[in-house]
């Protein structure tokens, strides 16, 4: 059985988190019609817009919450939220190209509802996947790299027996867990710290999941953690 569980270190932080979750299994990730997810991407990329009416870009509401977020750990230095990420690109007129039809489908999530969102190969987890604070021990190599870069005590990360998935909270992934087009069974969350956000949560984990049901097949069920309810079982 492996588990996602959001430890009691990372709550001291965000008492206000919640984390909206999708256990997929059986999907077909295999890229079929690049063309449709890239229409997709620009359809999104439009929609993502009036996140960044402000021409000052730290001042729009979402890009201040997540600055706010990640200073109250320790982060590496230029490291930024992805929905941060997303949305300076789309600023600046750059566009969000097509990598697999998952990671299509939940950076669109992402830019439509301007919320973090993000995915991993369950069948790669070493035991389970936990939200919680590094002790800097743990290994991690993220793409385009070929050497380890553990996390500094006292980040947000995702981690498992193997070491970090996911450095900065929502920064970088490591390559050991990323999503591909052989991925059959995933792990997708959408993040939300500031407590004010729930119907923004739940209309974006809605989506991803009716996309994802609809487009590669499979089925997702869906829980929301918080401070309440803390773990979910994400494979038997």
């Amino acid at each position: 059985m492996k588990k996602f569980i959001i430890e009691k270190d990372f709550l001291e932080i965000f008492p206000n988190a919640k984390i909206g979750v999708l256990v997929c299994k059986g999907i077909n990730n295999h890229i079929e019609d690049e063309e449709k997810y890239a229409d997709y991407l620009k359809a999104a990329q439009k929609s993502a817009l009036v996140h960044i009416e402000n021409p000052e870009f730290t001042e729009n509401p979402i890009i201040r919450t997540w600055r706010d977020a990640f200073y109250k750990f320790k982060t590496k230095k230029g490291a930024r939220c992805s929905i941060e990420a997303l949305l300076k690109r789309v600023s600046k007129g750059g566009e969000i190209g097509t990598i697999n039809p998952l990671v299509d489908l939940y950076n669109g999530i992402s830019l439509k509802y301007g919320v973090p969102v993000g995915g991993e190969d369950i069948d790669a987890f070493d035991g389970d996947n936990r939200l919680t604070i590094a002790d800097g021990s743990e290994e991690f190599i993220t793409l385009g790299s070929d050497k380890s870069e553990p996390p500094y005590p006292g980040e947000v990360v995702y981690k498992d027996n193997a070491g970090a998935i996911c450095r900065c909270f929502n920064w970088r992934e490591s390559v050991r867990t990323m999503l591909t087009e052989d991925t059959q069974n995933a792990f997708m969350c959408i993040e939300t710290v500031a407590g004010e956000r729930d119907d923004i949560l739940e209309a974006a984990l809605d989506e991803l999941k009716e996309l994802i049901e609809k487009e590669l097949g499979g089925k997702c069920t869906k829980y929301i953690l918080s401070k309440d309810f803390s773990e979910c079982t994400i494979e038997e």
